[in-house]
């Protein structure tokens, strides 16, 4: 093909379903995605954490990339860390991934408890879990235990979803408004410490990219396949070679919780 010739649409599509999806590596995007990062640095806060933890879990660990970055750049790491991941094949990966870091990674269904003894962890951390299960984070922290995370906001990425699937209502990602979760935290026993959010700016440079991120988030358009949607994938790909990136809007926010201690009794 000669140099700078644009790509059919075809190829574009054929090579965003060949990428694999495990893992939350999401090097592939580089120079066909962007989506701007939030002030907070997550992943390096998280290895500050990491450093305090003496026993630390982290819940829908994906990959286990973001984990085994953060160990990386701690100055120390806690004595133990556990971490959970329900897709089989994200399981495989965290494992071959954290085990050289001490970290056990053990198979469990998002929404079962989690398989660990009342009070085991001084840190449990997450980042984007698909719920977050209050009772169950309660329970496996030690009194004056944190609750770390990074949860995906409202609405998020909306203008590419509603492009596949229409107007959808408001109340459909109510559940993920801080304010839900501030609430969903403070009925399971929780203290809020800190609840930041942002909204930031994504931008998807080709069709490729697009079919990519579909198949590998697979909560935004839950019956994506490329054949079944091939109408609205071409009219995004025609908009794309005349009018650049398509942008939408991730959301994004920073939860930081504390078991309180029982009543009488002094950390």
């Amino acid at each position: 093909m000669p140099q700078n010739q644009p790509r059919s649409f075809e190829d574009l599509v054929a090579e965003g379903v060949a990428v694999p999806t495990e893992g939350w590596d999401f090097s592939w995007f580089e120079g066909r995605a962007t989506e701007q990062r939030p002030s907070w640095g997550y992943a390096v806060s998280l290895a500050g954490r990491l450093a305090e933890a003496t026993a630390a879990l982290d819940v829908q660990t994906g990959g286990g990339e973001v984990l085994d970055f953060a160990l990386g750049r701690a100055a120390k790491a806690p004595a133990l860390t556990a971490a959970t991941e329900g897709w089989p094949p994200n399981v495989a990966k965290a494992t071959a991934l954290l085990r050289p870091r001490g970290t056990v990674v053990v198979a469990a269904p998002e929404d079962a408890a989690l398989p660990f003894a009342d009070g085991a962890f001084d840190l449990v951390a997450s980042r984007h879990p698909v719920t977050p299960n209050w009772p169950e984070i309660i329970r496996v922290l030690e009194p004056g235990g944190t609750y770390f995370a990074q949860h995906v906001g409202p609405r998020s990425v909306f203008e590419l979803v509603e492009h596949f699937l229409g107007p959808l209502p408001a109340e459909q990602s109510a559940a993920r408004h801080p304010d839900h979760e501030r609430a969903g935290a403070e009925a399971a026993g929780l203290e809020i410490v800190t609840l930041r959010a942002e909204r930031l700016r994504i931008e998807f440079h080709d069709i490729a990219a697009v079919v990519h991120f579909l198949r590998k988030v697979i909560w935004m358009v839950p019956d994506f396949t490329a054949d079944a949607y091939e109408d609205r994938l071409r009219d995004l790909h025609d908009r794309l070679e005349t009018e650049g990136p398509f942008v939408a809007h991730s959301t994004r926010h920073l939860v930081e919780a504390r078991k309180p201690h029982p009543l009488g009794v002094r950390p």
